[in-house]
This record gives C-alpha cells, structure tokens and sequence, in this order.
C-alpha cells in the first residue's frame, strides 16, 4: 500500500467558491495510486470544503445565497475580535465539512461528471488556505 501527502496552497479572493478538482486530479496523478482513496482535510475553521453541481454556476450562486441568509452577517455575535464577517464564517464552516474522501479507480478521482471539488472561503477577504491531500492505495 502507497500512501502519499501533499499540502495544497490555495489562495481566495474573499467569500467564493473556488473549483480545486483540476488540483486535485493533480495530486493524485502525482501519487501513482490507480485504486485507492483521496483524503482531503481543510485545516482552517473559517472556510470549508464541498463537493456538488460543476456546470451550472447558478447552483453555487444559490447554494452561497441560501448559507448568506441562514448565517447573517449583521446579527450581533459575542466573537468579533476579527471583524463581523469571523464568527458568521465559524458556523458556516460548523454546518459544512473541513473534509472529505473520494474514491480513486484507474487513476483518477470517482467523481460524478456533474460533480467538482470547492473550497469554499465564509471571509469577505482573501486568504491563503491550506488543504492537506492524502493518497493511500495500490
């Protein structure tokens, strides 16, 4: 069994959902595991990862919509040490995932063809975020 690591550097340009599957793919091409798994595991508590929709960018715009109304800005939060966008982006990332697992066959990520790869930054500025990439398998 290989196991194989990478930290990936991605930088955000505020609150956004950046595609990374190209990254990704990548990494596990690098790894040389043609059936195994790809961890992935955000080590940030202000952003978070997803898996969903790829072709329509209206699902994404809907998708940070519907977490933006659910997760006010504006409301009056104890912690605000870091400016009124810090907590509202802890819970965002509290109701999503810091990470996720994906099947590896032939060489590649088992992904559905309608599905893609997002961090998602919760911060109205950009960041640089660090996602850990782990391989294991044959």
């Amino acid at each position: 069994m290989t196991h194989y690591q990478q930290l990936l550097q991605v930088k955000t340009n505020g609150k956004s959902l950046c595609k990374i599957t190209s990254q990704i793919q990548g990494i596990v091409a690098a790894a040389g595991v043609k059936t195994g798994l790809c961890s992935l595991f955000l080590r940030h508590t202000s952003a978070s990862l997803l898996i969903q929709e790829n072709a329509d960018p209206d699902v994404l715009r809907d998708l940070e919509n519907f977490l933006a109304d659910l997760v006010p800005e504006n409301r009056r939060y104890f912690h605000s040490t870091e400016g009124p966008d810090d907590m509202p982006a802890h819970i965002r990332t509290a109701l999503t995932h810091t990470s996720e697992q994906i099947p590896i066959r032939d060489g590649r990520l088992v992904l559905g063809i309608w599905q893609g790869i997002y961090l998602w930054e919760h911060r109205q500025h950009g960041s640089t975020r660090d996602l850990v990439v782990h391989i294991s398998g044959d």
